[in-house]
């Protein structure tokens, strides 16, 4: 038995992953000196593992990318063991969610187009998270608080976190959403996907209005990473049997410190830094990362 294992993953809806991709990638393997198995199918035409060995992680992963020269196709290389894994933590805003949900409050005020800049430099990691999320919730004051939940409408959940979210508490793992974005949506976010725990920011409000202000202690970075920590001893599991997956600059130190930290159609600072990268595919990626095959799904 190989010591690794590649993932190769493409859309569900396009289904491209065709064997001839297996073989590219096993040839790329071996030019470098290393050696690969059997392909191992998941998902027919989306998702398979090329078992491999006598390369690096990062070899693999580079080799696979760059031998299927721009196809619609993932590729994350770890090791074969532990792959599944006992602790989610998922960010909520464009990850699990399609949406940016200070940005659709920002609507309601006639002030969309300013907040939006503001949130795409925060993620991209231009603007101090802290300094961004202050400035832009101060641009909402005096909103009416029924703005809440007449955004709620807006919201798109991502295509696969059900599915990502059932399969994995399925399999006894603890689902947690922890997001810099506000309690009123992550609850909702929460209860709608099952997910096991909800932790963000919260919005001060005063006679039916936001104030303006945000009540401490903010979540950002640093905590994110810090609730992954907690969260590992609390389910008596190592931050290394955990999966952790955001897109923003907000997310990278939690992805950092997790066994499989995942930057999801991430800004590309993130994608740059993290070891796994999902571009193509929607969130079942990740049961595929975890070596779940599709008939294992749970909806």
């Amino acid at each position: 038995m190989m010591n690794n294992a590649l993932t190769l993953i493409t859309a569900p809806a396009s289904a491209a992953l065709v064997p001839d991709d297996l073989q590219t990638v096993a040839n790329a393997i071996a030019a470098l000196g290393g050696s690969s198995g059997d392909p191992n199918w998941l998902a027919t035409g989306i998702a398979c593992d090329l078992p491999f060995d006598g390369i690096t992680l990062k070899q693999a992963t580079d080799a696979a990318l760059t031998a299927l020269d721009g196809k619609p196709i993932d590729a994350v290389a770890q090791p074969s063991a532990d792959r599944r894994k006992k602790l989610l933590i998922a960010d909520m805003e464009s990850t699990i969610i399609e949406n940016e949900m200070l940005d659709e409050l920002a609507v309601a005020c006639g002030i969309g187009d300013a907040i939006a800049d503001i949130t795409a430099r925060a993620m991209a990691g231009e603007l101090d998270f802290e300094g961004a999320l202050r400035a832009r919730v101060e641009m909402l004051k005096g909103l009416h608080a029924d703005a809440l939940e007449q955004a709620l409408s807006s919201i798109r959940i991502t295509p696969g976190a059900a599915t990502l979210v059932a399969t994995m508490r399925a399999h006894g793992a603890y689902c947690a959403l922890v997001s810099g974005g506000f309690q009123y949506y992550t609850d909702w976010v929460r209860r709608r996907l099952g997910f096991d725990y909800d932790q963000s920011n919260r919005l001060e409000i005063a006679d039916g209005k936001l104030t303006g202000d945000v009540l401490d202690p903010i979540l950002g970075r640093d905590a994110k990473r810090e609730a992954l920590f907690r969260l590992s001893k609390e389910q008596g599991v190592t931050a290394a049997a955990a999966l952790t997956v955001g897109d923003g600059a907000n997310d990278l130190a939690m992805l950092e410190a997790a066994g499989l930290g995942v930057a999801y159609h991430a800004k590309p600072l993130v994608a740059e830094a993290a070891r796994a990268k999902i571009d193509h595919g929607d969130l079942t990626a990740l049961l595929y990362l975890q070596g779940y095959r599709q008939e294992e799904f749970r909806s």
